[in-house]
């Protein structure tokens, strides 16, 4: 076993762990943060997408002990039940799930999207970033509705903080 200790949505945790421990391992059966999902535990479909030190990773690939000292975020992590991230609202809005099982790598990935790519995306783009995101409910139609929206709304929300 060995010591890993991140700061995984705004607070600091340390466990022992095995070497071979998933982040999604560490997230869900350490943490009990059971937001972050397995799918295909080859980094596939990504449901397990969270966020370290800011960017976009798949945790069901990913060993806890490389994200030591790393900065993790996770779906329980961007928004509250009364105070969704303007992401997760999109989603909400825009019937952008069904099952809702990869709703959280999908909301994850999109927060990344926008950070990387800006708030005014066309459709294309938003299909081309989504391409490791596999949802086997939808057409994708209302997904891609729901990340046009929600990059609308983090920008607006990005330009009110500023004022």
């Amino acid at each position: 076993m060995t010591a890993v200790t991140m700061l995984v949505n705004g607070k600091s945790v340390t466990a022992d762990v095995e070497p071979r421990t998933l982040l999604v391992q560490f997230i869900r059966d350490h943490q009990q943060l059971t937001g972050t999902h397995v799918g295909c535990d080859t980094s596939q479909c990504g449901a397990c997408v969270v966020h370290v030190d800011g960017k976009a990773i798949k945790s069901c690939t990913t060993l806890a002990l490389s994200c030591d000292g790393a900065q993790v975020t996770t779906i329980e992590g961007v928004g509250t039940e009364t105070d969704l991230h303007p992401m997760q609202a999109a989603f909400r809005e825009h019937h952008g799930l069904q099952c809702g099982f990869c709703t959280p790598g999908m909301i994850m990935t999109s927060i990344d999207i926008v950070r990387r790519k800006g708030t005014n995306l066309d459709e294309a783009t938003i299909r081309a970033e989504l391409e490791g995101n596999i949802c086997r409910c939808t057409g994708y139609h209302n997904i891609v509705k729901a990340v046009a929206a929600g990059a609308q709304a983090m920008g607006a929300t990005t330009k009110q903080a500023a004022e």
